[in-house]
């Protein structure tokens, strides 16, 4: 859990500091995210250019990084449920935030297997990102 806390939060800061975030995974439109995924799912989808994420991506990318801040927020909750009674709270109680925590924790789970099986899929972008090019 600390590890997860603490590795979260410098990826964090780095990233609002840099401006990585907003150049990387913005914007996000709804029309771009059903053309995208329409390509992908059809077989049309042009990987050229790997150093620019699709709409698809920018919106996986965006929402597991909410997904780590509310799984980290909700283990908290259910960690010391009397001394952070705030947080448990805002959560509706301790049995939600225990719901909610597993559920964030199957959403890593599902984007985990999809990440690797799609970097499968595309062996130039596994190759990148073994090697860094």
């Amino acid at each position: 859990m600390w590890l997860l806390m603490v590795n979260g939060l410098v990826y964090l800061a780095l990233g609002l500091a840099t401006g990585r975030f907003r150049r990387k995974l913005l914007p996000i439109t709804p029309a771009g995210v059903i053309s995208d995924a329409r390509a992908a799912l059809t077989g049309r989808m042009s990987h050229d250019d790997l150093t620019r994420y699709n709409y698809v991506q920018k919106l996986l990318y965006a929402g597991i990084i909410l997904v780590g801040i509310v799984i980290v927020l909700s283990g908290l909750s259910i960690w010391k449920p009397v001394q952070l009674q705030w947080l448990t709270a805002m959560f509706g109680g301790y049995d939600v935030a225990r719901y909610v925590h597993f559920i964030c924790m199957s959403a890593i789970v599902a984007f985990l297997i999809v990440h690797v099986a799609l970097a499968v899929l595309v062996p130039k972008s596994l190759r990148a990102m073994v090697i860094g090019r």
